[in-house]
């Protein structure tokens, strides 16, 4: 197939895109600096310079392609206007078509979990800063003779990359990983690359209109992801706690985000697709992280 994939040089979409290119797939990568087209360029993919504002663009693609996956976001005020758009020209483009598209939602639609797992039959409380995606969500299921999948991932790590490494500079440039609220609350994470192989399966064996959670198992409290990125970062384990209220002052809806507590099931996956999570979990890969820095002393 020809994958028209958004945010291929990122961390989600980046591994989704090297998983499919060495299925033999051609990937054409939505890159909107000069930067991103040569490290697209650097992995294979064909370059569609170009951004999320950039609708005609997406649509003319979109038209020439067997399938898209949207995995691009800028993570800034922006981000909920700019996914809207960009879905709503996705979805003018394939209707009718039967094309594949691969929505990326995330575990935030469900809010506050407490002890019961949450699965995709879970109905979404989102957090405040991620509600447009359940009304985007709604409208994609809803798209007729398009073949939509949407994917949910938990916190996404890997190569440096993930909301987790901001604790390791902090551990490293500070003395010590900073906790917003009291860090009992729990994450559900995943490795870029276990999800790229999600992603991989859904594109040829998930019926249209499913929902996948993107997740490990088991969940993590934030205090043990901060103190073993306190290690890795040097720091001995050492944390400091940053009250929820003085945290939103400067991240807003983003501590929020930091400070929820979910446990998420990936059950569905399993089942359905055969899907197996092999990567190193987030603590393990802390672990290595602190490992290799010490063989390069």
């Amino acid at each position: 197939m020809n994958i028209v994939i958004t945010g291929a040089t990122g961390l989600i979409g980046g591994a989704v895109a090297r998983a499919l290119k060495a299925q033999g797939h051609g990937i054409l990568a939505l890159s909107r600096s000069e930067g991103a087209a040569d490290k697209a360029r650097a992995q294979g993919f064909d370059i569609l310079p170009g951004d999320l504002e950039d609708t005609a663009l997406l649509r003319a693609a979109t038209l020439e392609a067997d399938a898209v996956i949207h995995a691009a976001s800028p993570h800034d005020h922006k981000a909920a206007e700019l996914d809207r758009r960009a879905i709503h020209v996705l979805l003018e483009a394939l209707r009718g078509t039967g094309k594949r598209l691969i929505y990326t939602s995330g575990c935030l639609v469900y809010g506050e979990t407490g002890d019961r797992a949450a699965t995709e039959e879970t109905p979404c409380k989102p957090l405040p800063m991620v509600a447009w995606r359940e009304i985007l969500e709604r409208e994609i299921r809803a798209a007729q003779d398009v073949h939509a999948v949407i994917i949910r991932p938990g916190w996404v790590y890997g190569h440096g990359g993930g909301t987790a490494m901001m604790m390791l500079a902090q551990a490293q440039n500070e003395g010590a990983a900073r906790v917003i609220g009291t860090g009992d609350n729990r994450w559900s994470c995943v490795h870029a690359e276990d999800l790229a192989r999600l992603y991989a399966l859904a594109l040829t064996h998930a019926p249209a209109g499913s929902v996948y959670n993107g997740v490990n198992d088991g969940p993590v409290s934030l205090i043990e992801i901060a103190r073993a990125a306190s290690r890795a970062g040097g720091a001995q384990g050492r944390v400091t706690l940053w009250p929820l209220e003085a945290a939103r002052q400067t991240l807003h809806g983003f501590a929020d985000a930091i400070a929820c507590d979910q446990v998420v099931s990936g059950a569905k996956a399993q089942v359905e697709l055969g899907w197996r999570p092999v990567m190193r979990t987030i603590l393990q890969e802390f672990e290595m992280t602190a490992w290799s820095d010490r063989d390069d002393a």
